[in-house]
């Protein structure tokens, strides 16, 4: 059975091209860069290409790129980074709808002494900017806030917080994972101090990732043991993931204005249908300011699980929330944070497209979804068919 796949917010397809940009790597060309021999001095040149194609995307400077392994040791690296270099000061902004390479770190701070603000999210997922502002102190060392939701595609004003943020001299970072590649991000323009990014989010495979440091900003590294980036990161680098890494930065940015229709037209037709044919259903989130290949929808009465594993039966790949915590069976941290019904709540299932999603896939998940969703119904004590309405509990 072929798949089609809807979780791209999870994984990626390595694209063709970027497997064959980095095969040569893994087999010929298995030089160390850091070597001073001309077998390993010509990766080493690879790798500074790599680099500048993914600044590119980015709108950064190559030497303020630094790679790492995934986007979680970026988010790690950044915010430990910034109480290192600021020992005096004890406190934390973020949201609480990150994703929990940033949410997890920051509870686990909560125990070493750190105190940590978490900002509160309205209805659509949207942040409160005037809680936000009222939360920045002097004690103040790091604020981090995602870029955009990796479950809504809700997408956050990081350049405004940004701002506000270095006004008062306090680093601001930011977890791009689900951003780059996606929407134009261009680091000139703005005051994030640093960014986070992710490999297999865009086409490149898992176990690379980057981390954007602005020039002048004081930084302290995670890793430590190796001359490798500078001082920045310690461990031999790898080779063929940074490879790939830059050519997905480089098909991202040539591609993403005619990515961005096909895909948002698939992601909005799937969208509408299914509010179309199925009653007692929504999106969840600010359907506005949101990423294009993003929607997560909740049907109300019925299990998450239960539609993904029917789904799964048709070959349809989709998620309940991210796949960091899909195997908790508590609705989304995200959809609590945006006061979404419990009955709501459980019954969201997250649809993330990509550029090789095409309009047959849409259209046979529109035909699948929907005796999906009435078979489930038909097993619910609290569902009313015949009024197309759900009992109150």
């Amino acid at each position: 059975m072929k798949a089609i796949y809807l979780d791209n917010n999870a994984t990626t397809q390595v694209a063709s091209e970027v497997l064959d940009a980095m095969v040569p790597y893994l087999h010929d060309l298995y030089g160390n860069p850091s070597s001073m021999h001309s077998f390993g001095g010509q990766v080493a040149k690879t790798i500074r290409e790599a680099r500048e194609r993914v600044a590119h995307l980015i709108g950064a400077d190559f030497e303020e790129v630094i790679f790492t392994s995934c986007g979680t040791e970026s988010d790690n690296t950044a915010i430990l980074s910034a109480l290192a270099v600021n020992p005096d000061r004890k406190h934390i902004v973020t949201s609480r709808v990150e994703h929990p390479a940033v949410k997890v770190l920051c509870e686990h701070l909560k125990g070493k002494g750190y105190n940590v603000t978490e900002l509160a999210v309205d209805s659509e997922g949207r942040l409160d900017m005037e809680q936000y502002e009222n939360s920045l102190t002097r004690d103040t060392a790091v604020v981090s806030l995602m870029w955009a939701n990796n479950e809504t595609g809700v997408i956050f004003p990081v350049e405004e917080a940004a701002q506000l943020a270095g006004d008062r001299d306090i680093f601001f970072h930011t977890d791009a994972v689900q951003a780059v590649g996606k929407i134009p991000i261009n680091l000139k323009d703005n005051s994030i101090s640093m960014l986070s990014l992710s490999g297999h989010k865009l086409h490149a495979p898992k176990g690379v990732g980057a981390l954007y440091v602005r020039k002048g900003t004081r930084y302290s590294p995670f890793l430590i043991g190796g001359h490798q980036e500078k001082g920045r990161r310690g461990g031999t680098e790898n080779t063929a993931g940074i490879i790939a890494l830059g050519k997905a930065c480089e098909l991202a940015e040539r591609n993403m204005e005619a990515e961005n229709r096909k895909v948002k037209y698939l992601r909005d037709k799937l969208e509408t249908e299914l509010l179309k044919r199925i009653p007692n259903s929504k999106v969840n989130g600010d359907t506005v300011n949101r990423l294009p290949n993003t929607t997560n929808i909740s049907f109300e009465f019925v299990e998450g699980e239960g539609i993904l594993l029917l789904m799964d039966g048709f070959g349809i790949c989709a998620s309940s929330g991210s796949a960091c915590t899909s195997g908790s069976l508590q609705p989304s941290h995200v959809l609590r944070a945006m006061g979404v019904p419990f009955t709501m709540a459980h019954g969201s299932v997250r649809f993330s497209l990509s550029i090789y999603n095409t309009e047959d896939e849409i259209d046979f998940v529109i035909e699948k979804l929907p005796p999906i969703i009435e078979r489930l119904r038909s097993m619910s004590p609290y569902w009313k068919p015949e009024a197309s309405i759900c009992v109150n509990v």
